[in-house]
């Protein structure tokens, strides 16, 4: 099996060979699109899941469905530690001036330029990571007052009525959507809320952990009636096989289907896990068809894989005390498990261990699926847990 012909692509946001199970999402977002061409309301959409299930690869195809209608593109990703109107500012811009460039749009688009500019100017006392380049002078009283929420909605507005004069959408797309502060979210969702009402062509579409629909309501009392948010999981065992066995089929090769079904009881139909398992079974195959002894052969060198890269670079993130904490998770399973479950796991009154679990909340390492209850972000992350972390001299360790 020649490995430069291998077609799986294991990485961060790395598309896929096959985007299996996703057309029913991607779907949605089209009709989503279509209704706003057409000044008809359509709620903006929210994509949460675990880590490794492909949201990013999920978010970009979508951006790249909506550019090849026409759609004018916003992208960011929310790290940690930024500002959300620092990552928007500098987007809007490069958006402003593309409807800018059209001539039935060029007087709206300069008017949304000139709101940046005193949305910037105002806001950077308060985010002074914002940095933005100016294309006109500010128009005073435009989105100005140096209140974010007030003038967010000012200046997308702006942005919207440039896009309804060019008869097209601005969709505004943001990964990583959790780590936005709680404040600052509230704001975007009062300004995605304010064009919806006055049916402006703009819409936002989100990637982010499970905790993010919890943290939006918490920010906005409405947003569940503003956003859908589709849950974005493991495949089902027939797209599994469909992401495992087309790639392969397209290369002119073959696979068995026991090493098929190895592959996917192994992953648990997680995306990213597949593309690894995949690699792997590809470049030890001397020949095709790739055997179910491939697979098993392979095992060993994607599991190191994962561990030093998918899983090794969240643990390293971790203070001792947090890799204790998920340890005493791993002991007792896959989860989701009572906080006080995991407090009699590690000998601790519940109440002395709401720090950590909070940090690691922030950390996006875990999230609570229902009050009172903790499960991981990073699937099969109890396994790898047990694997750096083995036996039980962990419990009596002192964090």
């Amino acid at each position: 099996m020649d490995p430069i012909r291998n077609p799986f692509a294991p990485g961060a946001g790395t598309p896929p060979p096959e985007l299996a199970g996703r057309d029913s999402v991607r779907e949605k977002m089209r009709q989503c699109l279509g209704r706003l061409r057409i000044g008809r309301p359509a709620k903006s959409m929210m994509l949460v899941g675990l880590r490794g299930v492909g949201k990013t690869v999920l978010l970009d195809q979508m951006m790249r469905d909506a550019e090849s209608e026409g759609v004018v593109s916003v992208r960011i990703e929310a790290p940690e530690g930024r500002s959300l109107p620092a990552m928007l500012a500098p987007q809007l811009r490069l958006g402003l001036l593309r409807l800018s460039r059209l001539a039935k749009a060029e007087d709206y688009a300069i008017r949304g330029l000139r709101a940046l500019v005193g949305f910037a100017s105002k806001l950077k006392m308060t985010y002074n990571d914002i940095e933005v380049g100016f294309d006109y002078d500010p128009e005073p009283g435009l989105a100005d007052n140096g209140e974010l929420e007030g003038d967010l909605s000012m200046l997308l507005e702006q942005v919207g009525l440039a896009a309804k004069a060019a008869n097209t959408i601005v969709a505004i797309y943001i990964d990583e959507l959790q780590y936005v502060k709680e404040e600052q979210l509230a704001a975007f969702i009062s300004a995605l809320h304010r064009c919806s009402q006055k049916q402006l062509p703009i819409t936002a579409i989100g990637a982010g952990l499970p905790q993010l629909r919890g943290k939006m309501g918490e920010a906005k009392s409405y947003a569940e009636r503003l956003f859908d948010f589709p849950e974005i999981g493991a495949l089902s065992s027939s797209d599994a096989t469909e992401a495992i066995v087309k790639p392969i089929k397209d290369e002119g090769a073959e696979i068995n289907a026991d090493a098929v079904e190895s592959i996917v009881d192994k992953t648990k139909g997680y995306p990213y896990f597949l593309q690894e398992w995949g690699k792997h079974a590809w470049d030890v195959a001397r020949q095709s068809p790739i055997s179910i002894n491939d697979v098993n052969d392979a095992s060993n060198q994607t599991i190191a894989a994962l561990d030093e890269s998918f899983f090794r670079v969240r643990f390293d993130r971790l203070t001792p005390k947090e890799k204790q904490y998920l340890r005493a998770m791993a002991e007792l399973g896959t989860g989701p498990h009572r906080s006080g479950d995991i407090a009699e796991e590690l000998g601790r009154a519940t109440s002395s261990l709401g720090p950590i679990r909070s940090s690691l909340i922030a950390k996006g390492m875990i999230w609570s699926p229902t009050h009172g209850d903790t499960a991981f972000t990073v699937p099969l992350f109890d396994e790898f847990m047990k694997r750096i972390i083995p036996g039980r001299d962990w419990a009596q360790a002192d964090a």
